[in-house]
C-alpha cells in the first residue's frame, strides 16, 4: 500500500508546463518529496521553475530520480515522451504523462501495453475532466435528462503563433507530431468523448497553416465529427487571437465554448474561464444557469488541476479510479490522426476503435 503522502519525480524541466506542474505538486498535501530530472544542463535553475520546499533532489540521472519516487510525471517534448515513459515503467513506477503522451497513437498504445504487463497505473493529464462544471455536464447527460444526443459543439481559439515563439519545438512536426490539434485541440476531443460517454467514429477535417510564420504544423483546423450514437459534432481550433496577450499560461488568451444538444434540452459551457453552466431540460425551471464558485489557486489548471492530481494519487492508493487512462490518450490520438488523414485526402476517415 503506498504511503499517505506520495513522492513524485517530475521528469522534464524545459516543457512549457513543467514549472506550473511543480507548483501544483507543491500545493497538494497528498504529495511528499519531489525529485526533479532534466538532462539539459542548468534547467533546474531556470526562472520558469519555481522554488519549492518539497524538492529533495535535482539531478541529470533519471534512475536516481525514479528510485526516490512512487510515481513519475513525464513532461518532455513529444518525440521523447514515449521512450521516457517506458523507462518509468521499467523502473516499476506508476506513470502520469503530459498530453498527448507520444508522437503517435501507436507510441502511446505501446506505453499502455507496457503498463498493463507491469501491473502499473498509467494516466494522461487531461485535467479538464476534473473541472466541476464538466462533472456536472457529464452527470446531466448520464441521467438521460437531455434525451437522445443530437449534436456536440466545441471551440478553442487562442493567441497567435507569433506570440508563442514560432521557433519552439511545438511548431516542428518531427518533434511535436502535430500542431494545434495535438497541443490544445486534444483537450476538446477528449471532452467531446468523455462528457457524453460517446466515441467519435469518423472525421472530416480541414487543417491549415495561416499564421504567416515559418512552421510546418497546422495552426488552425475545423472538424466535422460522427459519434457511435449517431450524433454529429463540430470542433474549431486555432491560433487566431491578435489582442489577447502572449505566453502559454494566459487565462485571457482563450476563446472557448462547449455544448451538448439533446432531443429534450442542452448543456452549454459558454466561456471556458467563466464557471457557469447553462442548462436547458424539462422541469419547473427548464432554462437555468448554475454557477460554480472555485477558489483561487496557483496550481496548473486551477482547481481542476488539483482535483485531477488528487484523484490520481487516490487511485494509486486504491481509493479511486484513474481520472483518465492511456486508453483515453490513444483514443484521442486516433481521432487526431484521422483528422490529418482527412485533411490530406479530402475524404471522411473512420477512426480506429
Amino acid at each position: 500500500m503506498p504511503p499517505a503522502r506520495l513522492n513524485c519525480a517530475l521528469l522534464g524541466l524545459t516543457h512549457p508546463h513543467s514549472g506550473a506542474l511543480l507548483q501544483t505538486l507543491t500545493n497538494l498535501p497528498e504529495i511528499g518529496r519531489v525529485s526533479l530530472w532534466e538532462d539539459a544542463p542548468g534547467a533546474g535553475r531556470s526562472p520558469a521553475i519555481p522554488a519549492s520546499r518539497k524538492v529533495a533532489l535535482v539531478t541529470r540521472d533519471a534512475e536516481a530520480a525514479l528510485a526516490a519516487c512512487d510515481f513519475a510525471i513525464v513532461c518532455v517534448r513529444n518525440d521523447r515522451a514515449a521512450a521516457l515513459a517506458h523507462r518509468v515503467l521499467a523502473a516499476g513506477r506508476h506513470l502520469l504523462a503530459e498530453k498527448p503522451g507520444g508522437l503517435t497513437a501507436a507510441e502511446i498504445a505501446g506505453v499502455k501495453r507496457a503498463a498493463d504487463r507491469a501491473g502499473l497505473l498509467a494516466s494522461v493529464l487531461y485535467a479538464r475532466r476534473a473541472h466541476p462544471l464538466v462533472a456536472a455536464a457529464r452527470d446531466i447527460l448520464a441521467s438521460g435528462a437531455l434525451g437522445p444526443l443530437l449534436s456536440l459543439e466545441a471551440r478553442f481559439l487562442t493567441t497567435q503563433v507569433r506570440f508563442r515563439d514560432p521557433r519552439s519545438w511545438l511548431f516542428r512536426r518531427r518533434l511535436a507530431g502535430g500542431g494545434i490539434l495535438s497541443w490544445l485541440g486534444c483537450h476538446c476531443i477528449d471532452l467531446l468523448q468523455y462528457v457524453p460517454a460517446d466515441r467519435i467514429t469518423a472525421v472530416s477535417a480541414c487543417a491549415a497553416r495561416r499564421s504567416g510564420e515559418r512552421i510546418d504544423v497546422e495552426d488552425s483546423a475545423a472538424l466535422a465529427l460522427r459519434f457511435a450514437s449517431g450524433a454529429v459534432g463540430t470542433l474549431h481550433v486555432g491560433y487566431t487571437l491578435a489582442f489577447s496577450g502572449g505566453g502559454y499560461l494566459n487565462p485571457a488568451g482563450n476563446d472557448a465554448y462547449f455544448a451538448c444538444n439533446g432531443r429534450e434540452g442542452r448543456v452549454v459551457w459558454p466561456v471556458l474561464t467563466d464557471p457557469r453552466l447553462r442548462i436547458e431540460s424539462p422541469g419547473r425551471r427548464p432554462i437555468r444557469e448554475r454557477t460554480f464558485r472555485l477558489r483561487a489557486t496557483s496550481s496548473y489548471g486551477g482547481v481542476s488541476g488539483e482535483r485531477f492530481l488528487r484523484q490520481y494519487a487516490q487511485a494509486l492508493c486504491g481509493r479511486a479510479a484513474l481520472p483518465a487512462t492511456l486508453a483515453d490518450a490513444v483514443s484521442t490520438a486516433r481521432v487526431i490522426e484521422a483528422a490529418y488523414a482527412s485533411s490530406r485526402t479530402g475524404r471522411t476517415v473512420a477512426v480506429r476503435a
